[in-house]
């Protein structure tokens, strides 16, 4: 969740799995008196989708995403059954895709959308130059990338776009990505094994 000083919030991947999580979220924004205007989908892998049908239903927006990852959500229900887990909402919509060099504004605060494919195909980081951080998703972790074993993973196009749009970052960007710990751009030059 990002927010700004007028209240407006930005939801980045809610993967709310359960009624507990969807209950903190909501608490969450409730007590912070926030105004939910965008829902970001960095991509469409079920885990960060799951909260996706709550807002919908709850604050009536719809989230913005890549194209390229619709089959993702098109096959939820196969996901699901991969997974084991079940879908507690419907399918949720997408309001809009969005893609390279699309900017999303929340108050004054800007975030330019990359492309950065190779976990899934349509993988996005949203990029904030005057707060100098990053949400990559599940394209970058703290000493970590994403894994690139899904239907339309691919390992090598994973490394060479984190090193195209993300290692060119001042090394002090804050790195929040979809799980673990955040990190900067300056500690995963140094220390990822990966890159």
């Amino acid at each position: 969740m990002v927010y700004v000083e007028s209240g407006e919030a930005m939801v980045i991947d809610p993967g709310c799995f359960s009624v507990a999580e969807e209950q903190t979220l909501l608490k969450f924004i409730t007590e912070n008196s926030l105004t939910i205007k965008l829902v970001v989908n960095t991509h469409l892998h079920i885990d960060h989708v799951f909260g996706n049908g709550f807002l919908e239903k709850l604050f009536d927006i719809k989230a913005l995403a890549h194209r390229e990852d619709e089959f993702w959500l098109n096959g939820l229900e196969a996901q699901a059954r991969m997974f084991g887990v079940p879908l507690r909402h419907a399918k949720p919509s997408i309001a809009h895709y969005i893609s390279e060099g699309d900017i999303l504004m929340l108050g004054d605060e800007r975030f330019d959308v990359f492309e950065v494919p190779g976990h899934s195909p349509g993988s996005i980081a949203l990029y904030n130059a005057r707060q100098s951080c990053l949400f990559t998703g599940d394209v970058l972790f703290a000493g970590s990338i994403g894994r690139t074993d899904f239907t339309g993973g691919d390992h090598a196009t994973l490394i060479r776009e984190i090193h195209e749009k993300i290692m060119i970052l001042p090394d002090n960007t804050l790195v929040y990505s979809g799980h673990g710990p955040s990190t900067t751009i300056g500690q995963e030059k140094s220390g990822n094994p990966f890159l």
